[in-house]
């Protein structure tokens, strides 16, 4: 790694690179445990039945089951939970080592230090929505703000890594249109994560369970009002979902539209970056058409665990990918057109 590559601490940029790593891990473990079922494994937060680790042995599963008489213990579901959790906690610590680094290395000219802080309140407002996640019983807005959290969290910590990893020298000129267009693909992707979650934490992921149809019509009964209220109020078991047919339509007709739109805008921007950089161009084609596919074969293989959390896995790639592009892209003052 050259010294124009890495400007800044070496420590801190290979503490950002693990965390940005271990942040993908966590959000394709977090997706696991979601659509196993298991984001109730642990009934209590931040022990699981009030113990630091799940209960394996016996007299300890007859201990929670009296003490969680409403929730009985389910080993495999309870570790689930709880690694998801300890990977979460090892995340913040290296967000919170990478703050103390940039406080310390303030004066320094390259050090980035506001983005550190603002990933360090970040990962503490998503250790509270893990919490809440748990005692409000996985209600469909907590747990798609927490997947958001994530994914946002995955974002600010990639486009801090390759900021070292990418000098000004190194940038890609571009014209205004070109920029402006990939942030808006940015957006627009961010959008779609919103509304993939909403599916999922809905569970309506399987409401059209037909291509390019669904349920063997082109506009079946939908109820958007019902599908997209935010809040229910308090006290109501989420696991397994609430909403009716008509309204689960609704959410998932939604999420097709979304993926048509993010097509045509990503599709753009890869015309767009191929008079760039080809290279670049090719990798966000590869990583979108992977990720299209994903989600056609959900439906088409109805909705296998495998599949389903690669298709979590895929958006957060294509994330990534999209924060690479905005950050290797540079205005050309001297060039109108892209």
């Amino acid at each position: 790694m050259t010294q124009d590559m890495l400007k800044t601490n070496p420590l801190f940029y290979r503490l950002s690179l693990a965390a940005t790593c271990l942040a993908l891990c966590v959000i394709v473990l977090g997706a696991y445990v979601r659509l196993s079922d298991a984001g109730l494994g642990c009934p209590d937060w931040p022990g699981c039945y009030g113990k630091i680790l799940a209960p394996t042995a016996e007299h300890e599963i007859h201990q929670a089951n009296e003490a969680f008489p409403h929730r009985p213990v389910e080993t495999d579901k309870a570790w689930k939970e709880m690694a998801h959790r300890y990977l979460a906690s090892l995340l913040g610590l290296l967000i919170l080592a990478l703050a103390v680094i940039a406080i310390k290395n303030r004066k320094q000219a390259d050090q980035a230090v506001w983005l550190p802080l603002l990933l360090f309140i970040v990962v503490c407002f998503q250790g509270a929505l893990g919490m809440w996640t748990v005692t409000l019983l996985l209600k469909p807005a907590i747990v798609t703000l927490h997947l958001l959290g994530g994914m946002l969290t995955l974002g600010l910590l990639s486009w801090l890594t390759l900021s070292q990893k990418i000098p000004e020298s190194k940038r890609l000129a571009a014209s205004a249109f070109t920029k402006r267009w990939a942030s808006f693909a940015l957006l627009i992707v961010c959008c779609q994560i919103a509304l993939g979650g909403w599916t999922s934490t809905n569970y309506v992921a399987l409401h059209c369970w037909d291509l390019p149809t669904c349920q063997g019509q082109w506009l079946p009964p939908t109820d958007f009002a019902e599908g997209f209220r935010i809040w229910r109020g308090l006290g109501v078991d989420y696991e397994g979902g609430v909403l009716s047919l008509e309204a689960g339509t609704a959410v998932h007709l939604t999420h097709r539209l979304g993926a048509l739109i993010t097509l045509l805008v990503t599709g753009i921007l890869i015309m767009l970056l191929w008079h760039i950089s080809r290279a670049l161009a090719l990798l966000l084609g590869v990583v979108l058409a992977i990720q299209i596919t994903l989600g056609l074969l959900n439906i088409i293989l109805v909705l296998p665990l495998v599949i389903a959390v690669a298709h979590n896995g895929g958006a957060a790639f294509l994330l990534i990918t999209l924060v690479a592009v905005n950050r290797k892209l540079v205005h050309d003052t001297g060039n109108s057109h892209a």
